[in-house]
Order: structure tokens, then C-alpha cells, then sequence
């Protein structure tokens, strides 16, 4: 399974990744228990998007970043989550050096893209609510569309970078990664020689997405929050924090984790808490995204 270490380019055409090493018995558990979860989330994302799709009285610019936000989450888990319950059934459990590194691209480049919905969505909420009179003749189709269209492509073309430099570097050997998904930090560690370098670009591109987005995030709340405290109605107040309480539940459960994992990769997290934190981010935060949306809105 192993290459040969003393080669100094690449000869790796598979990764093995390990998982959740148990019993044939638990591994059947875990595909049952993960399968239900997958179809779930599937479920209710994809209601909101049907729902944002048919029913007219959606088609505003709100319901249409939430539309676009719960597609997203559907193509963010679809990355990961049917590879993990593959290889729940499989003995070898073994991925391709492309497969591998295309899963790499789109689930962190799907992450970014989520990140700039998030931001997208504080933005139009700000608007909506500290300026609700000049709302209309800002937010424009023009201007949703646009927001739309970067929301997507953002990541897409922002991740290209470390996804790039990461690929390059030497893998001779070992090729067992312990991990569900093919995360950049075990795949850095793998490589025959320590880059620095990219280890240093990756982390910097991070910090600055991560801190960056979260900070816009805050501040546009922060300010519909001061601005509802002045509002005169109580029925006013109450439907402006009802909108951000499930915009921030979001934005804490999204944030909360990837933030401790991906900022520092050299950290040394434990294994088994590498593992929990990126399956809350990859596999319960997209399952529980719609019922918080959902339960906040007829």
C-alpha cells in the first residue's frame, strides 16, 4: 500500500483514508446512522428550495440567498458524506490521487462560498432593517444577481491557490490518512518534505477569509441590533431580532468550528477531536441549518 520512501516525487496514486476505525458491526452502524442523516439533510434543503422556486410571495431577495444558501449546503455535504458511507462498506477504502484532491477543492471552496452567503445574507438584512425606506431601490435584481453569482464563484476561484500548491508538494510515502475526507492538514503532513511556505499561504488564506468574513458578519449585526433597539414597535423589535437570532445561530455553528481547526494547522488537535470537529461543520451543521430557518419562518 505504501510507496517507497526514498523516491523524492510523486508516486502515490491512491490515499487510503482510515476513517472511523471500529468492527465490521459498527461500521454498518455508523453507514445507518449517517445515511439517515445525509437523506435528511438533503430533505430539508431541498425544500427550501423548492419552496423559494414555486411559491412567488418568496421571490425576494431574502428567501432567494437562503434558496441559494440551502442548495449550497446540499452540494457542500454531497462532497464528502456519500464517499464516507462508501467506505464504511469497503474493506480497502481507498481514493484516487485526483478524486482525493478534487473532493479537497470543492468542499473547501463550497466553505468559502458559504461563508460569502453568510456575509451576503448580514448585508441584506442590514439593509432591510436599518434602511427599509431606500431597501427597494438598493437592492436591486442587478444587484442581488451579482451577489448571487459571487457567492458561488468566490470560493471556486479564491481556493485555487492552496489547492494548487498543496497538490504539488512531493508524495512518496506513507498514504494513509487518518481522517474521513481529504483535509488539507493530514495531507500536508504526509508530504515527503516540510513546505513552510505553503503551510504559511494556506493558514494566511484562512485567517483572512475567516476572520474577515466573520467580522463583516458581526458588525452588520451588530448594527441591526442597535437600530432594533431603537425601533418604537414592539412588533417591529421583535420581527428584526426573531431574523437575526436564526441568521446568527447559523453563523455560530458554522464559525465555531472551522475556526479552531483551520487558522492554525499546526495546532496539534487530537486526532479524534480533528475528526468531531470537522464532522459537526461537513455533516451536522447542514442537517440542522433548515430547521433553524424553518422553525423561524411560516
Amino acid at each position: 500500500m505504501n510507496a517507497p520512501s526514498t523516491e523524492t516525487t510523486n508516486s502515490i496514486s491512491h490515499f487510503i483514508l482510515m476513517g472511523f476505525p471500529s468492527s465490521p458491526e459498527m461500521q454498518l452502524l455508523y453507514f445507518g446512522l449517517f445515511s439517515v442523516v445525509y437523506i435528511l439533510t438533503l430533505m430539508g434543503n431541498t425544500a427550501i428550495v423548492y419552496a423559494v422556486l414555486w411559491d412567488r410571495r418568496l421571490h425576494t431577495p431574502m428567501y432567494i440567498f437562503l434558496g441559494n444558501f440551502s442548495l449550497l449546503e446540499i452540494c457542500y455535504v454531497t462532497t464528502t458524506v456519500p464517499n464516507m458511507l462508501a467506505n464504511f462498506l469497503s474493506t480497502s477504502k481507498t481514493i484516487s490521487f485526483v478524486s482525493c484532491f478534487t473532493q479537497f477543492y470543492f468542499f473547501f471552496s463550497f466553505g468559502y462560498d458559504e461563508g460569502f452567503f453568510l456575509c451576503i445574507m448580514a448585508f441584506d438584512r442590514y439593509l432591510a432593517i436599518r434602511r427599509p425606506l431606500h431597501y427597494p431601490r438598493i437592492m436591486t435584481k442587478q444587484l442581488y444577481t451579482g451577489l448571487v453569482i459571487f457567492g458561488w464563484s468566490g470560493g471556486l476561484i479564491l481556493f485555487l491557490t492552496p489547492v494548487v500548491l498543496i497538490s504539488q508538494l512531493p508524495f512518496c510515502g506513507p498514504n494513509t490518512i487518518n481522517h474521513f475526507l481529504c483535509d488539507p492538514v493530514p495531507l500536508m503532513m504526509l508530504s515527503c518534505s516540510e513546505d513552510t511556505i505553503t503551510q504559511l499561504i494556506y493558514s494566511t488564506f484562512n485567517a483572512f477569509f475567516m476572520i474577515g468574513t466573520f467580522l463583516f458578519i458581526l458588525c452588520s449585526y451588530a448594527l441591526v441590533i442597535l437600530t432594533a433597539l431603537w425601533m418604537p414597535s414592539r412588533a417591529g423589535k421583535h420581527k428584526a431580532f426573531s431574523t437575526c437570532a436564526s441568521h446568527l445561530a447559523v453563523v455560530v455553528l458554522f464559525y465555531g468550528s472551522i475556526m479552531v481547526m483551520y487558522i492554525c494547522p499546526g495546532s496539534g488537535h487530537p486526532v479524534k477531536i480533528q475528526k468531531f470537529i470537522t464532522l459537526f461543520y461537513s455533516v451536522i451543521t447542514p442537517l440542522c441549518n433548515p430547521l433553524i430557518y424553518s422553525l423561524r419562518k411560516r
